[in-house]
């Protein structure tokens, strides 16, 4: 009886493992083969790229759908076209759903997305970043309402974790109507060129309604979403780099809420003087130059995480390390429309203060702006109401921030670009700052405009009354003496001084009024 009991458990151990070896191979070989030739890797390959070795523990490896009708019941394979799961990343817990194309092209059933579901509460639960590797056709048409309601329950998951765990959306494939809202609800979004795209209405669809020819491509790929619509963070030429970034940002962000960024020891000096500032940035305010150079010189090993790099270029927004410590840095771009705040500009800026300040990120806002992008599509497009974003995302950040003036900060943007009066822990200003209402030309040309037009010699009188305005009004340290700026500094010591304020102020704790939740300028 023992040897009989014994051969019928190896028995099922040999047909367990079988079952969970073909799962892992797919349904049909030439499957495989036919996601390889696109340029795209399986489900599988994707986890194991995104997670450290041989940490990846599935769960519900042997789902499968139990619908019937329109040929369903004679296809059910295991998994039902999405691996869940969790494993780690730098040996920090991250939860993952990977949709498999080889399985329904990736498409969302009832158990389908009911695993998805599961994997999503567990993260909440757990308290761990999720990231979701898309790859799918959208709806099972075949299973009807049942899989429009599995997308409802992700999005109103997407919301539940909005703010209490990082959530990445790493975009492999097609992702089409109703799916995408997913993606838009999450914290990052990663897109492949050429494999993935994403949009509400395909390109027959667009055809049909209103007669542009377009390419799925150029409607919704990666360069279009990272550079156009802002949809997505980064864009990437294939999978391996765009996997490997992912790890990188998750090195930088914490668990949950809860938690503070993860430290890291730093061989960087934290004394060390920056004395390529002095020529990094030209004495001229009105000459460019670029501001990744000012953040290179200055955070740990000149190594920064950007996002939105492509989209809004005349504001820079990055996650850094000072001193081993996770930084977030807002920055005017004098190299991108001389670093103007506009409409895109503002929203960028306030999507990624929000996230900061959700997952107790410190705030660093370098500061060369001339004020607001002036024109009449920017005016009836709502640069007010996308201004005033920024705005509120910076009066709402309860996070330490610092602000540095490098040259100049006019009129309302120096007010938003995190100033003193609006909440700034800190504020800080370089010898070539220009803290005024507006430049000085502008500023001569309003208030002795009677008297220049009435003189002998207008230009003459001009440039004399600017002179004159500069000399009150601007010089470096006029902010300084009305307690508006706490200090002028060498821009050699930039790097040291953040490090000190910012060690300062990382037990400050800050409380909000009571309140349901705010109301945005949405």
């Amino acid at each position: 009886m023992r040897t009989a009991e014994h051969t019928a458990s190896h028995h099922r151990l040999a047909e367990l493992q079988e079952i969970k070896q073909s799962v892992r191979e797919g349904p049909d070989p030439a499957a495989t083969e036919r996601q390889h030739a696109k340029g795209k890797l399986t489900a599988y390959e994707r986890i194991e790229l995104l997670l450290d070795e041989g940490s990846f523990t599935e769960v519900e490896a042997l789902r499968r759908h139990r619908a019937t009708g329109f040929g369903l019941e004679l296809r059910r394979p295991h998994t039902d076209g999405v691996v869940t799961g969790w494993g780690t990343v730098h040996g920090r817990t991250v939860f993952v759903y990977a949709h498999d194309f080889r399985i329904f092209g990736g498409a969302l059933g009832e158990a389908h997305a009911t695993k998805i579901h599961k994997i999503m509460d567990m993260a909440i639960a757990a308290g761990a970043p999720l990231v979701s590797l898309n790859d799918g056709a959208g709806a099972r048409i075949q299973e009807g309402v049942s899989a429009l309601a599995g997308y409802g329950g992700i999005f109103q998951r997407n919301t539940r974790a909005s703010g209490v765990i990082p959530q990445i959306s790493v975009m492999l494939g097609p992702c089409a109507g109703g799916a995408a809202y997913s993606p838009a609800l999450t914290d990052f979004v990663f897109m492949v060129r050429e494999t993935s795209q994403m949009f509400i209405t395909g390109p027959d669809v667009v055809r049909a309604v209103t007669g542009e020819e377009i390419s799925q491509n150029g409607l919704g790929g990666a360069d279009v979403h990272a550079g156009t619509s802002g949809v997505a963070h980064a864009a990437y030429d294939d999978e391996e780099s765009c996997l490997e970034d992912v790890r990188f940002l998750l090195s930088l962000l914490p668990a949950n809420n809860r938690e503070l960024p993860p430290a890291e020891e730093c061989s960087d000096p934290a004394d060390r003087r920056g004395d390529a500032l002095l020529d990094l940035v030209p004495q001229d305010p009105n000459r460019a130059y670029d501001m990744r150079a000012v953040i290179e010189e200055v955070v740990d090993d000149g190594e920064f995480f950007e996002v939105h790099s492509a989209w809004a270029t005349n504001i820079l927004c990055a996650l850094a390390r000072l001193d081993g410590q996770v930084v977030g840095i807002v920055a005017n771009q004098p190299s991108s429309l001389a670093g103007v705040l506009d409409i895109t500009a503002s929203e960028k800026g306030a999507r990624f203060i929000q996230l900061c300040d959700a997952f107790n990120i410190p705030l660093v806002s370098l500061v060369d702006v001339p004020g607001f992008l002036p024109g009449v599509n920017q005016e009836h497009g709502g640069v007010i109401r996308h201004g005033a974003k920024l705005l509120y995302a910076y009066c709402n950040a309860t996070v330490p921030r610092i602000q540095v003036i490098l040259r100049k900060a006019y009129g309302g943007a120096y007010i938003v670009m995190d100033s003193r009066s609006i909440g700034a822990d800190i504020s800080l200003a370089w010898p070539s700052n220009e803290i005024a209402v507006m430049g000085a030309e502008g500023a001569a040309n309003v208030i002795f405009r009677r008297e220049i037009a009435s003189s002998d010699d207008p230009d003459a009188v001009r440039q004399q009354k600017i002179k004159e305005y500069q000399t009150e009004l601007m010089h470096p340290y006029y902010a300084a003496e009305r307690g508006l700026v706490d200090d002028v500094i060498d821009p050699r010591d930039t790097r040291s001084v953040l490090i000190r304020s910012l060690a300062m102020l990382r037990s400050k704790h800050a409380d909000l009024p009571s309140r349901k939740h705010g109301n945005p300028p949405l």
